[in-house]
C-alpha cells in the first residue's frame, strides 16, 4: 500500500505523509525541482526559478544543443548547539531542470542573474525574429 501511495504522490508531485502507528508522523520527501515562471516579450524570453536558501555558487546554467539546463543543490543545515529538527518539509539535495529553447531564441545571448533567492535567465530572440514595423506611404 505504501508503494502505491508513493507512486500516486510522485504522479501528483506531492510528498507523501505517512503515519507510523503512533502519534508521530513520518514524511518522505519527494525529489526536488524548483518552480519556474516563463514569460516572453518582443525581444526576449525570461525564466524565473525559485531557489530559496540556495547559494549562488551552487547554481549552474548551461546551454547545449538548443537546451537550457539549470542545476544546483540546496543543502540542509547540520544540527548544532543542541538544536534539533522536529519537522523537515522543505526539499533538499540536488536539482536539475531542462528547457528546449524555441526556434527564435538566440542560444549565444543568454544571461543569468541571481538575487533574493530567484534565478532570472534572459534569452534574447534572434534579430530577424523581432517584429518590424513598415511605414506605408500614401500617394
Amino acid at each position: 500500500m505504501e508503494d502505491l501511495q508513493g507512486r500516486l504522490s510522485s504522479l501528483l508531485h506531492q510528498s507523501p505523509t505517512r503515519w507510523n502507528g503512533s502519534k508521530e508522523e513520518t514524511l518522505t520527501v519527494a525529489q526536488w525541482a524548483p518552480l519556474v515562471d516563463i514569460t516572453e516579450d518582443e525581444g526576449e524570453y525570461l525564466i524565473k526559478a525559485e531557489l530559496p536558501e540556495v547559494r549562488k555558487e551552487a547554481v549552474k546554467v548551461t546551454v547545449e544543443n538548443g537546451i537550457l539546463n539549470l542545476s544546483g543543490e540546496r543543502t540542509l543545515e547540520k544540527e548544532e548547539n543542541g538544536r534539533r529538527y522536529h519537522r523537515i518539509e522543505c526539499s533538499y539535495g540536488t536539482f536539475a531542470r531542462s528547457f528546449v529553447l524555441p526556434d527564435d531564441a538566440d542560444a549565444q545571448k543568454v544571461a543569468a542573474e541571481f538575487k533574493d533567492g530567484v534565478l532570472r535567465v534572459r534569452i534574447q530572440k534572434h534579430a530577424q525574429a523581432l517584429p518590424k514595423s513598415i511605414e506605408i506611404k500614401v500617394a
